[in-house]
């Protein structure tokens, strides 16, 4: 009888551990992205409702990309971290990169799109506004990036970076000075990075 009890106690803690598990898994973005940021329980909430309304926010970019990709460019998360995508951008033809698939990282911050993405290169490329690190000089990823952009409008706007970069505002002062001074090295530099690093 007491047997009986027990394994129908432990049936019902089974059941009820395996409805969490359930509920975990549909939630596992939010938890991802939680367990990387220290709140206190009166915090939670709030810090829930703001992984929420990003989680939304980027959904729908990502539906909206799938639908209707912009050229040259594409993303995705990365797993099931909705939080941390991957991109790829194709050289544009017009450029000294032409032909390379350049990768890069894209992370959302929670309070996502109240503050930009963090995006990043991972392939190598030679370009006065990218630096070794691969991280980017762009106004729209920094100051003057508004909620009313999304990730579609931050790769195209790298790519017209690629087009024509911008040696007034460099990240890589001697890249920025060889663009300046002699375009035909600088565009022999960035094929041979393109060939070398992303082909």
């Amino acid at each position: 009888m007491h047997q009986s009890i027990r394994r129908g106690t432990k049936n019902a803690e089974t059941k009820e551990l395996f409805r969490q598990n359930k509920t975990l898994k549909h939630t596992k973005s939010a938890l991802l992205t939680l367990s990387a940021v220290k709140v206190t329980t009166a915090e939670s909430p709030n810090i829930l409702g703001r992984v929420g309304m990003a989680l939304k926010r980027i959904q729908r970019e990502l539906n909206d990309l799938q639908k209707d990709p912009p050229a040259s460019c594409s993303a995705g998360p990365v797993g099931e971290d909705m939080f941390h995508w991957q991109a790829t951008i194709t050289g544009p033809n017009d450029s000294p990169y032409h032909g390379g698939v350049f990768f890069l990282t894209v992370q959302f911050p929670t309070d996502y799109p109240f503050k930009p993405p963090k995006v990043a290169f991972t392939t190598k490329i030679y370009h006065p506004n990218i630096n070794s690190n691969g991280s980017i000089c762009l106004d729209i990823l920094r100051s003057q990036w508004s909620p009313a952009l999304t990730v579609s409008k931050v790769l195209l706007s790298i790519c017209s970076l690629l087009c024509d970069p911008n040696p007034d505002d460099p990240l890589v002062p001697d890249i920025a000075h060889v663009y300046k001074s002699d375009r035909q090295k600088y565009n022999k530099l960035a094929r041979e990075w393109t060939q070398k690093y992303a082909m």
